[in-house]
């Protein structure tokens, strides 16, 4: 009596849903927070690494990021992939430093927030029907060799489905409040 294992997949789908939802609060609403800069990567030393391991991000003022370079060679590299990263974001080069003013949220930039959160929800949509089919085909797999019956097999892949339908509809609602949150004025 095998099958799939129901906690891994509910673990990895949990998984997609903390991703999602760390995701959803780089996305800023109003106030300057280092996070906004969390989904930046860099070229650096041949691969991609994250903005925080190449340098130091603050927030000296409501409305400013403060982001400290510690390798000189690196400076063009990050400006370049923030303005690269869809933020709306215009660093301005200070030697190492650079200042990020962060722009007033009018309604064209709120709708373009929306939007990325939308990306957002579709990519952990996309990873939880990949661990979905996981599930699945370990399934068929178990049926087909002799492990598990047929009926067991639909009962398992019933227990799958729903919570791959019970994870999506956790998106979309966390999407639901990202969105109000954005767009109130």
């Amino acid at each position: 009596m095998s099958g799939v294992d129901l906690t891994d997949i509910k673990r990895r789908m949990d998984g997609a849903i903390n991703a999602f939802k760390s995701d959803i609060a780089s996305l800023r609403t109003g106030r300057a927070s280092a996070n906004i800069l969390d989904p930046v990567t860099i070229d650096a030393y041949g691969s991609r690494v994250p903005l925080n391991q190449v340098a130091n991000i603050t927030v000296p003022e409501p409305r400013m990021l403060g982001v400290n370079i510690w390798d000189k060679s690196m400076v063009s590299a990050v400006d370049r992939a923030i303005r690269e990263s869809n933020l709306g974001l215009n660093p301005i080069v200070d030697g190492q430093n650079l200042r990020i003013p962060l722009p007033e949220l009018n309604e064209e930039r709120r709708k373009s927030l929306v939007k990325v959160a939308h990306e957002y929800s579709e990519k952990a949509k996309v990873a939880i029907r990949h661990v979905r089919r996981d599930g699945m085909d370990g399934l068929k797999k178990a049926e087909k060799d002799g492990d598990i019956g047929q009926d067991e097999s639909r009962g398992q892949s019933e227990k799958v489905q729903k919570m791959t339908d019970d994870t999506i509809s956790e998106i979309d609602r966390l999407l639901g409040e990202k969105e109000k949150e954005i767009m109130q004025v």
